[in-house]
């Protein structure tokens, strides 16, 4: 993984491969931001004149190489744009995407300097988070070719007090985030439930955290009757896993439950083969939610965490569960079956009556869960659901504070009678397809017992970039949601205060 370090030097004295230096765009024409001072002068006064030629403007992640010919000790350097420059303090997202976009573009470098925007150690987290989830790169199944390898080291030029610590803490967050996206672009031959399952024992052993984990034996035993139905038409059976992290100075818990259908076919109901070759992305909450977990631990914040990764493979066979079963779950409420392809509610209903037994001041869970999300929000923007308003729109500032896009969305009431079942409790599936993605959302409140404050997270979209590269996002899996997780634990760490950017 891109390694990351603090160096108070001034841009053009620094011996890297390559120096990235923000730019604003100007009615002037573009203009140099803080950090890169210097650079013009090098150039013989001649910066903004050759990236106008360039057709450069400066307008946000533009990025453009110009070769510096032994002015500098960098022999590239690497103009990124910043858009209009702020009145006041930068926009840490711009700085991340900046950053990301810029270190992206460096494949094959072996190091590069930030010379962006650091003036203080909150700008300096930006650039260096951004940096690291910028280089990210999944390599495991290439055999060859001429594919260059990502940026080893990044060096982010600032003296701001607190720089290092902070680097040091966005280097936390980006090895969580990195491996979420190799968990979620790993193909569903090699990460099938209990292999998931073993991944978390290891590394959360590691980070100090203490794993529980559930077999399908010790599940039907107990009752997880949803996790036990989604998973039984696969060879490869389901597991739940606990991972529990405490503080002795903590006076607050988070409990976070993430949905982990390592393949969705969608059982009998099958999906179209279209929509099917990126659903190994279906376990991208209990990725988000292994990764904060994760971080967490490694940070050390003073808050208790419990994450439950609800992990099945939904397959069609012999023994899959059919339209029309009713399942004896968890909480001792049953389901109706009408759509074998609604199974992430299925298996995050046993984990969420699980949570709520850790007796947490706040649940929430993450999931990718209704194409309904995509259609109503697009790719990149998550929906936020909640039994209570103040926190549906704390998770949305918080999750906007990180850069991972979010919008609050209601639970209509009306929306509830299309879940009546003529059998069972409840059933999994409305029969019209209009407000899919809340009535989901409904259907997992029904199983929030009372008193008890709980948040949904639709992540469908924004958990697999199936497009182009942008920012500090790569194509395939993002690691979405697992920075704003961490953020929600440190909230409640703080006791109320507002959580950090990272």
């Amino acid at each position: 993984m891109t390694t990351v370090r603090i160096n108070a030097s001034d841009a053009v004295s620094t011996e890297t491969g390559a120096l990235i230096v923000g730019i604003h765009t100007t009615p002037d024409g573009p203009r140099t931001a803080p950090g890169g001072e210097g650079l013009d002068q090098a150039l013989d006064g001649r910066l903004a004149e050759i990236l106008t030629t360039m057709g450069f403007t400066g307008k946000a992640e533009e990025v453009v190489k110009i070769p510096t010919f032994g002015a500098l000790p960098a022999p590239v350097a690497v103009a990124v744009g910043l858009g209009e420059a702020p009145e006041g303090d930068y926009d840490q997202e711009t700085l991340r995407r900046a950053a990301g976009a810029a270190v992206r573009s460096l494949a094959g470098t072996p190091s590069a300097a930030l010379a962006l925007p650091a003036r203080t150690a909150a700008e300096a987290a930006a650039v260096a988070l951004g940096g690291l989830l910028g280089a990210y790169d999944f390599t495991r199944y290439r055999t060859g070719g001429d594919r260059r390898a990502p940026v080893g080291e990044i060096v982010v030029l600032s003296g701001a007090a607190g720089a290092e610590e902070a680097a040091a803490r966005s280097a936390t967050v980006a090895e969580s985030v990195t491996l979420v996206r190799d968990l979620v672009n790993t193909p569903p031959s090699d990460l099938w439930p209990a292999r998931f399952a073993e991944i978390a024992q290891e590394k959360g052993g590691e980070a100090g955290l203490s794993v529980e984990v559930w077999d399908e034996v010790r599940l039907k035993e107990e009752g997880f009757g949803g996790i036990v139905g989604v998973g039984q038409g696969s060879v490869n059976p389901p597991r739940l896993v606990r991972l529990a992290y405490s503080h002795p100075e903590a006076t607050r818990k988070v409990a976070f439950v993430g949905k982990g259908i390592t393949f969705d076919s969608g059982g009998l109901s099958l999906k179209p083969s279209a929509a099917m070759d990126w659903m190994k992305s279906d376990m991208g909450g209990a990725g988000a939610v292994f990764g904060a977990l994760l971080a967490i631990a490694r940070l050390g914040l003073p808050v208790n965490a419990v994450g439950y990764l609800c992990l099945a493979e939904n397959m069609p066979s012999g023994s899959a569960q059919r339209p029309s079963d009713v399942l004896h779950t968890y909480s001792g409420k049953t389901v109706e079956v009408l759509d074998t392809d609604a199974e992430g509610r299925l298996v995050l209903i046993d984990g969420i009556a699980r949570a709520t037994e850790d007796a947490p001041d706040v649940i929430i869970d993450v999931a990718t869960l209704t194409g309904a999300q995509i259609v109503a929000l697009g790719w990149r923007t998550a929906g936020v659901m909640a039994n209570d308003d103040a926190l549906r729109e704390e998770v949305v500032r918080i999750a906007g504070e990180q850069g991972e896009g979010a919008w609050g969305m209601p639970l209509p009431a009306e929306l509830r009678k299309g879940l009546d079942s003529a059998v069972a409790d409840i059933a999994n599936l409305q029969p019209e397809r209009w407000g899919s993605m809340l009535a989901a959302g409904i259907f997992l409140r029904e199983f929030v017992p009372q008193g008890v404050r709980w948040a949904h997270v639709d992540m469908a979209g924004p958990a697999f970039n199936k497009g182009e590269p942008h920012g500090y996002t790569p194509k395939g899996g993002t690691g979405a949601l697992t920075r704003t997780l961490v953020a929600i634990a440190e909230r409640y760490a703080g006791n109320g205060t507002s959580a950090r950017a990272v």
